[in-house]
């Protein structure tokens, strides 16, 4: 949906894609042993690896609780070989590693000659679910004092609103694509009762410089989060969009899947014109008991240079990276195997936040 800009009034900020310029990528240590159970040892390591490709473009920056908890990262860091020399450790207390969705939100400032940056501190309540959430909700606070950067914390009326960088995805332009399921929510897991569309998308516009949301139904199975848009739908330049695609037609997330391709075929960007899609396919359903797990590759990440997407030894691995390569031909392209960090219900996207230039 278009904004009216005259109404609106001047835009303020402007939130960058994740394929521009990165000062560092932002991690947190896993330390949280109920997200993985039996499978720590197993998710250090895919972090470190994670790491290690990482700081070979860009600093990387990761938050641990403790003294103990560095040296128990650096001990994974070092056997993976990783340039220590492009890692910076933050000790700050955290409840558990999915830092996407509550670390800052840097943006930069249209209002300043040098267009400088900032934080937009929104409220994380645990995707309405988990209780444990209160030493992430102050990450943003926190960093925004170590960093020196000015904070700009985000309202609803007088309530804080709520969001996770994980519900939300966008092409630097002014264009934003995100769900209903996850945003619209008044029931399952509610962020922010009584939100209108109309409204979140005046707020998108007030703190983000979001002129045009494209709205999807629901996000996959497994997902709790209640449908973030980083599992099934992404950006990968001003005019490209990914999107994941369920290719057994009787498979679980195969109908909303194909809802959300035919809006997609409707929408338009910022500019008026039809965004390019391109569709992913789905891996086989993978299970933890009888628990289905949101495996997607839509979870990849954009680094300086590279693209790190998960696999799952599925035979639809490769076809998702040349896909990806295809894509960025900028960029190379890497997979790694996430199978373990999918039991924590989230992939490389989740734990990863960029800090942009």
């Amino acid at each position: 949906m278009f904004l009216n800009h005259e109404k609106e009034g001047p835009i303020c900020y402007r939130l960058p894609a994740e394929w521009e310029p990165h000062k560092a990528t932002w991690l947190n240590w896993p330390h949280n042993p109920t997200d993985w159970p039996g499978k720590m040892c197993a998710v250090q390591r895919t972090y470190a690896e994670l790491a290690q490709k990482l700081a070979d473009v860009e600093k990387v920056c990761i938050l641990v609780n403790s003294k103990r908890h560095e040296m128990r990262a650096r001990k994974y860091l070092e056997h993976a070989r990783t340039d220590l020399a492009n890692i910076h450790f933050y000790h700050i207390l955290t409840n558990r590693s999915w830092i996407r969705d509550y670390g800052p939100t840097f943006v930069t400032d249209n209002r300043t000659k040098r267009k400088l940056k900032r934080i937009i501190r929104f409220r994380f309540n645990g995707w309405a679910r988990y209780p444990a959430h209160q030493r992430d909700n102050r990450v943003p606070l926190e960093l925004a004092h170590r960093l020196n950067l000015k904070i700009i914390s985000a309202k609803w009326g007088k309530m804080p609103l709520v969001l996770e960088g994980g519900s939300i995805d966008v092409n630097g332009s002014g264009t934003l694509v995100t769900t209903e399921e996850c945003l619209l929510d008044q029931k399952t897991q509610p962020r922010n009762p009584g939100i209108t569309k109309s409204g979140l998308e005046k707020l998108f516009r007030k703190y983000l410089g979001i002129t045009n949301v494209i709205w999807l139904n629901k996000g996959i199975e497994g997902d709790d989060t209640h449908g973030h848009v980083d599992d099934i739908c992404r950006f990968v330049d001003r005019r490209t969009m990914v999107l994941a695609m369920e290719t057994n037609s009787s498979g679980v997330n195969a109908s909303v899947l194909a809802e959300n391709l035919e809006r997609l075929k409707q929408v338009r960007l910022e500019n008026g014109s039809k965004p390019t899609i391109v569709t992913l396919p789905m891996p086989r359903p993978i299970y933890f008991k009888k628990w289905m797990l949101p495996a997607s590759y839509a979870n990849f990440y954009i680094a300086n240079k590279i693209v790190l997407v998960p696999i799952f030894n599925d035979p639809a691995d490769q076809k998702a990276l040349d896909i990806l390569a295809g894509l960025f031909t900028d960029r190379k392209v890497f997979g790694i195997h996430a199978s373990n960090l999918l039991l924590g219900l989230g992939g490389f996207h989740c734990i990863t936040l960029q800090e942009p230039v």
